[in-house]
C-alpha cells in the first residue's frame, strides 16, 4: 500500500527542534547516549513515574500530535528493541542482594507502559500495539502501522520508536549505537508525499549507520533522498518515493 508522512518529531541529546534536525540531515553524525528531554508538558504526578524512555516517547510523541483532539483519536504503535529494560536490570538486582523492590517501578518496566502512559496524558482509548523486534524493531513497528492503516485507511497511525542506552550489564552482548533517541510518525494512507517499503533478499545487505534506524529513515525523509535501503537480519528494507 501507499502511504505518507503527514507530521514528524524527534528528539536526542543536544537535538531537538525542527530545524536542528534538518541540519543533522545535511551533515548527520552518531547521536549521544545521554540525556533526557524536559516532560513538563506532562501532569507532575505522571511525569515522576516516567523512566527515561518514557519521557523520550511521550516527548515525540505529543510534538508529532500537537493538538490534543488529534492525540486522543490517533492509534499508535510503539516499537523499542529493549524498553525499559534497564529498570528491570536494577529491579533484578535488588532481588539478588534480597532487598525490597519497588512495585510503581516494576509496574513501568513492562513493554506497553509507554503505550499505557500515553493513553492516559492523552486521554487516547483507540487500538495500540506494542512490540520488540531486536534490531529491526522500527522497520516491523512501520509494518504494524501500515496494518492499522490497511484496516482503516481513513484514520492516521502515530508510530513512535525509541531506546536509551542499555546496561553495562548486558551492554557488551549488543552490537548497536549507544545512544538516547525517539522518533515519531503520524502515517496516512496516501498522505502527505507517498512512500512505499518492501522487503528485499539480503545477498548483499547494505552496512548499517552509526545511528539507529528510525534515524536513518528520517535522515532519508528529511533529506528528500529517492530511496533508502536498510538493513535487517537476513534481508534488507528498501523504501522508495513515489
Amino acid at each position: 500500500m501507499r502511504w505518507g508522512v503527514e507530521s514528524h518529531a524527534a528528539w536526542a541529546p543536544g537535538i531537538d527542534t525542527a530545524a536542528q534536525w534538518q541540519q543533522w540531515a545535511k551533515s548527520p553524525e552518531p547521536l549521544a547516549a545521554e540525556g533526557i528531554p524536559d516532560a513538563r508538558f506532562l501532569p507532575a504526578m505522571l511525569r515522576r513515574r516516567c523512566t527515561p524512555l518514557s519521557k523520550i516517547l511521550l516527548k515525540v510523541a505529543f510534538t508529532c500530535c500537537e493538538e490534543a483532539e488529534e492525540r486522543a483519536r490517533v492509534r499508535t504503535v510503539f516499537a523499542s528493541r529493549h524498553g525499559s529494560i534497564n529498570e528491570s536490570i536494577a529491579l533484578l538486582e535488588c532481588v539478588s542482594r534480597g532487598e525490597r523492590i519497588s512495585p510503581a517501578i516494576f509496574s513501568h518496566t513492562v513493554h506497553n507502559a509507554q503505550a499505557g502512559l500515553f493513553s492516559i496524558a492523552a486521554g487516547n482509548r483507540e487500538a495500540s500495539s506494542s512490540l520488540a523486534a531486536g534490531p529491526e524493531s522500527f522497520a516491523c513497528g512501520l509494518i504494524e502501522a501500515l496494518g492499522h492503516l490497511e484496516r482503516e485507511p481513513g484514520r492516521p497511525v502515530l508510530l513512535v520508536t525509541g531506546d536509551v542506552p542499555l546496561a553495562p550489564t548486558f551492554a557488551a552482548l549488543i552490537d548497536e549505537p549507544a545512544c538516547s533517541y525517539g522518533v515519531g510518525l503520524l502515517l496516512r494512507a496516501e498522505g502527505g508525499a507517498p512512500c512505499r517499503v518492501e522487503i528485499v533478499p539480503g545477498d548483499a545487505l547494505p552496512t548499517a549507520p552509526p545511528w539507529p534506524a528510525a534515524a536513518e529513515f528520517l535522515r532519508f525523509w528529511l533529506s528528500g533522498e529517492p530511496s533508502l535501503l536498510l538493513p535487517g537480519l537476513r534481508h534488507a528494507w528498501r523504501f522508495t518515493r513515489g
